[in-house]
């Protein structure tokens, strides 16, 4: 009987630890995106040039290191608004591309209503259904070396659909991305909201860049 309490105190105390998660990484995740989206929105005005490639590089990939060391401390909060503010800085450039395109509102519209769906869609199924994604992982990994090996092509050979095929793989990437990020924080395979805020605003930002230009390209605008 005594075993029984202890397995129900550890039940109830991990579907504690499972909505705690959930709740500040969603909250995190909302003021980010509102963050990002006003960084985005001042840069645009500001009509800045977007940054060399290896600057991006550089700056994603060096705040996303730093944001994972900081993971644990307040100063991690700090790194995580550096991180979506400097990806809100890059996507100014990429919106006024497409607004200076007949179409370029409704376009950026309709990318960003699909990013909507297609979040909460998979958001939702991996929470109502509790489905274990892990998986996954092994798509991901592969995944992620397909598509930097398919962009190093596409530097040095101009291959005809290349940046499509690219963007479409992008979305299923992403999209497979927030699977498996949800399906960690409900099966205890991640206890870090920052980590989880991160890793679903990088999958967001993707899908919205790849539906961006994918929706630009059957507009007849890209």
């Amino acid at each position: 009987m005594q075993d029984q309490n202890y397995a129900l105190e550890g039940s109830l105390a991990e579907q504690g630890d499972v909505s705690r998660v959930l709740r500040n990484t969603y909250g995190l995740l909302a003021i980010t995106l509102a963050f990002s989206g006003l960084v985005a929105f001042v840069a645009q005005q500001m009509n800045v040039r977007y940054p060399n490639i290896f600057v991006v590089l550089i700056g994603f990939y060096g705040l996303f290191f730093l944001t994972a060391k900081l993971r644990n401390s307040s100063w991690g909060l700090l790194s995580t608004f550096a991180l979506t503010g400097f990806m809100g800085y890059t996507l100014g450039p990429i919106l006024n591309r497409y607004l200076g395109m007949a179409n370029g509102g409704e376009v950026i519209g309709t990318a960003m209503a699909m990013t909507a769906l297609v979040f909460f869609g998979l958001s939702a199924y991996v929470l109502t259904t509790r489905k274990d994604m892990s998986f996954l992982a092994g798509f991901i990994i592969a995944g992620f070396f397909v598509l930097i090996g398919a962009m190093v092509a596409g530097i040095f050979f101009n291959i005809p659909g290349l940046q499509l095929a690219i963007s479409a793989g992008f979305v299923l990437f992403a999209s497979a991305s927030i699977l498996f990020q949800t399906s960690a924080i409900i099966h205890g395979g991640e206890r870090n909201y920052i980590m989880a805020t991160i890793s679903l605003y990088v999958s967001i930002y993707n899908l919205f860049v790849s539906l961006l230009q994918l929706v630009g390209a059957f507009s007849g605008d890209d």
